[in-house]
């Protein structure tokens, strides 16, 4: 490895003290660089920006993902900035050059039938059935309007002039305040309204300290989204789900039931409130990959095929 390199790794172990493990990345990620120069017999003081872009897509190309090229990008960068403190070099080849960006991971849906057996959930026993009867109607308003957490926790029972949200049973729909300051109405399915009412029948036992909150803890107060949280994750586990729910996966999940009966782009994103199609348009790809495990797993050539 070039001597400046191992000096480099040496300031970083006495001087910035780094820890073990971190430097045992720096190590390998400079190493990478020294074999890259070695090969297109190019000096590390001669290195130029474009052979940084070159040597970046190089990694690209053996399938270092964007997040892996970012971290070595920036082991690169630390090392020019001290080699130009020492003198070394008159600039850093190294600013400037950006990691190919790292696709988005898509969204986690349940399936449908997933969705029904965590809707349709009544642990054995419970300490407090209300509380159950509670948690039941804040999955189906999850699952069944694609509430976001902090658009659920922020309902009031009842319309007023503060209130970030409400419910009106009576037309059967949620009246939230979304992402943006952005006020929206969401339809309430018959299952929602059964819920609801059912709550609302215990709601009263719970009002103390917060008298407007629709979802009251033991105490009184309005959960959060926290306690919410925890709540589904327990519910999930109870009902045998294999996989690690949380609320904005039922919000995906009610997205993509919803387009893969429908296909209506456009009324998802108005449901959802998003302020851009091409926000929504992530749903079209789960869509596809549900078409896609259909097919291969009903077409007689579909594995053939592939």
């Amino acid at each position: 490895m070039d001597a400046r390199i191992e000096a480099y790794l040496e300031h970083l172990r006495v001087q910035r003290r780094m820890a073990a493990l971190t430097l045992q990345t720096y190590a390998r990620d400079l190493s990478t660089l020294d074999e890259l120069a070695r090969r297109d017999a190019v000096p590390l003081d001669a290195v130029q920006i474009h052979h940084v872009r070159r040597w970046s897509a190089t990694l690209h190309g053996q399938g270092r993902s964007g997040r892996t090229i970012a971290r070595v990008l920036s082991s690169w960068r630390g090392l020019y900035r001290w080699m130009g403190r020492e003198g070394w070099v008159s600039q850093n080849p190294v600013e400037g050059v950006r990691a190919p960006k790292a696709p988005k991971p898509l969204p986690k849906a349940l399936s449908v039938d997933q969705s029904m057996r965590l809707a349709d959930h009544r642990a054995p026993e419970v300490h407090d059935p209300a509380l159950e009867v509670r948690d039941a109607c804040i999955v189906e308003l999850l699952y069944g309007c694609g509430l976001r957490i902090g658009e659920l926790v922020a309902l009031d029972a009842t319309p007023g002039e503060q209130a970030r949200g409400w419910i009106d049973l009576q037309a059967a729909e949620a009246h939230v305040w979304g992402k943006g300051s952005k006020r929206r109405s969401v339809p309430i399915g018959r299952a929602a309204v059964r819920a609801l009412q059912a709550w609302l029948a215990e709601r009263p036992r719970f009002v103390r300290d917060d008298p407007r909150a629709l979802f009251l803890g033991r105490l009184g107060t309005r959960l959060t989204p926290q306690q919410v949280r925890a709540r589904l994750k327990r519910r999930a586990i109870e009902a045998g789900l294999p996989t690690h729910v949380h609320p904005h996966m039922l919000r995906h999940s009610f997205a993509s039931h919803l387009l893969q009966s429908s296909g209506d782009l456009r009324a998802v994103q108005e449901l959802l409130g998003h302020a851009s199609i091409a926000t929504t348009q992530v749903y079209t790809k789960l869509d596809f990959q549900h078409l896609a495990k259909v097919y291969d797993a009903a077409h007689p050539r579909a594995k053939k095929a592939r």
